[in-house]
């Protein structure tokens, strides 16, 4: 091995650049390989050919992501837009408007969720029957075993066994899971359910409370510290697709091949998404010899569909961030405000709207000329002043299993952030941790636990201090602690249900 540990990382995403810059300010040789044609994974942005900006769908920043903020402090940047209110629509109309809740008198959760959030046409009786829910948001407590409890269940079946109301699963928990999970709760995993509410809802009443950047992600955040990696001796390579690992005679990863291309490596992270990695594994003969590496075939990925037009007139929207559901029965989407978030647009003579769809596969078959259509019709829905805009400009971008599939039983298949081959480590927001946050947060967090475990291998330099979810309130820790203890008494009784 050299004097300076090299270190490898796959995939230039939030777990990649969080673990490569954390890495090379403690001196470590990083080599940071992409596949795309720029850094930023499904966050990056780019120009089309007629200079106006595009992403691949747009990415919020909520209230607990501390470990995010931190970040953008340290790098000196003021990416972000204020907290924004928020709604959602039906194609009955608006349903539901968000206050921001961070503005309100502090109650205990739930309570502050329920009472502030402002339901148009959802009767009191039906959000009443989510009461027997909190049960189970106390007993899935984030540990390994509560995972095992409730991954094998679907959402919906978790639902209906706690008496939600069809109603109320219709038409607030089955849109937080498709614009939140990407599916409907059929085929979402009940443990992931939980986690996801409970991290962006319901652990404290801020937690909804979200924020925007103020243009792409690619181009406000990543750039520059991209920038800061380089500085600090870090090297970016893009387009560099991943075929193999090379193993020494220990077992070890020595190397990282792309195609004709060898990086020698001490230390290999890999940071990249669901259908990356299974990519990955079925090109490399190394990682297929590892059952956990097969085991991630069974893994799944949902497709997106992200769509940007320009109306040629200014159209009145109430708040810049929206969530739709009931357009169709297995999507959710949601459509922004661009004049509103983005400093490019502030003084665009028309409105520039981004509209994303999830669980969007049969979207992705139809051609432009068919969906920029279909996009302003659901539009025109929610706010009629769509229906007579003339588009004048648009982009279809198009995501095939872009994004993590929590379905039910897929938690026995995902990898922790150690794996069999003991200098190989995993990151990304599909990576099993005990943290507790979700989305980019997670892949940044994730990101920086596998550079720990890279500081710990070799013991030179510092381990990333990351910021722990906030402490649960203390309501919530007495309940959490009672079931636990009640949990204990069970194990006296033989094992008769299924768990």
């Amino acid at each position: 091995m050299s004097q300076i540990p090299k270190v490898v990382v796959i995939g230039a995403g939030w777990a990649g650049l969080g673990a490569s810059y954390h890495l090379v300010k403690q001196g470590y040789d990083v080599t940071l390989l992409e596949a795309g044609a720029y850094p930023g994974g499904l966050v990056a942005g780019w120009k089309t050919a007629g200079g106006r900006s595009i992403e691949a769908g747009i990415h919020g920043f909520w209230y607990p992501y501390s470990n995010i903020f931190s970040l953008v402090k340290e790098l000196g940047l003021s990416p972000f837009t204020p907290f924004t209110r928020s709604s959602q629509y039906s194609p009955f109309g608006l349903e539901v408007e968000s206050p921001i809740f961070q503005d309100l008198p502090q109650l205990p959760t739930p309570l502050g969720t329920f009472l502030y959030t402002q339901f148009k046409r959802l009767p009191l009786i039906d959000r009443l029957s989510a009461l027997p829910l909190l049960y189970a948001l106390i007993d899935f407590d984030n540990s390994d075993a509560a995972w095992r409890r409730y991954d094998a269940v679907t959402a919906r079946e978790l639902f209906k066994d706690f008496g939600v109301s069809a109603r109320l699963y219709r038409d607030s928990f089955e849109p937080m899971l498709l614009v939140g999970l990407f599916a409907p709760g059929e085929q979402c995993s009940a443990a992931a359910a939980l986690g996801m509410l409970y991290y962006f809802i319901l652990a404290h009443q801020p937690n909804f409370d979200v924020v925007w950047c103020r243009g792409t992600v690619g181009e406000m955040i990543f750039r520059p510290w991209v920038e800061r990696i380089e500085s600090n001796g870090g090297k970016v390579f893009t387009q560099r697709r991943v075929s193999d690992l090379k193993l020494d005679s220990a077992g070890k990863a020595s190397g990282v091949v792309c195609g004709d291309e060898v990086f020698d490596a001490d230390a290999v992270i890999f940071a990249v998404g669901v259908s990356g990695m299974q990519k990955i594994v079925s090109n490399s003969p190394s990682l297929r010899s590892h059952q956990q590496f097969q085991n991630i075939s069974n893994l799944g990925a949902v497709d997106v569909l992200a769509t940007r037009l320009w109306f040629d007139r200014k159209i009145t929207i109430p708040h810049p961030s929206n969530a739709c559901f009931g357009f169709n029965q297995t999507t959710g989407w949601t459509f922004f405000d661009l004049n509103a978030l983005h400093d490019e647009y502030k003084n665009e003579t028309g409105t520039v709207i981004e509209a994303d769809f999830y669980h969007a596969s049969q979207f992705l078959s139809l051609g432009d000329q068919e969906l920029v259509p279909l996009v302003q019709h659901d539009l025109a829905t929610c706010i009629p002043a769509f229906r007579e805009a003339k588009v004048i400009d648009s982009s279809v971008i198009r995501l095939p299993r872009a994004v993590t599939h929590f379905a039910p039983g897929s938690y026995q298949y995902m990898l922790p952030v150690g794996t069999s081959i003991e200098n190989v480590f995993m990151s990304g927001d599909w990576i099993i941790t005990r943290h507790g946050s979700w989305s980019q947060e997670k892949a940044y967090v994730t990101g920086l636990e596998a550079a720990n475990q890279v500081v710990s291998r070799f013991g030179r330099g510092a381990k990333a201090q990351i910021i722990p979810v906030e402490t649960d309130e203390p309501h919530i820790q007495a309940a959490r602690q009672l079931n636990q203890t009640v949990r204990s008494w069970s194990k006296i009784l033989p094992d008769f249900w299924l768990p």
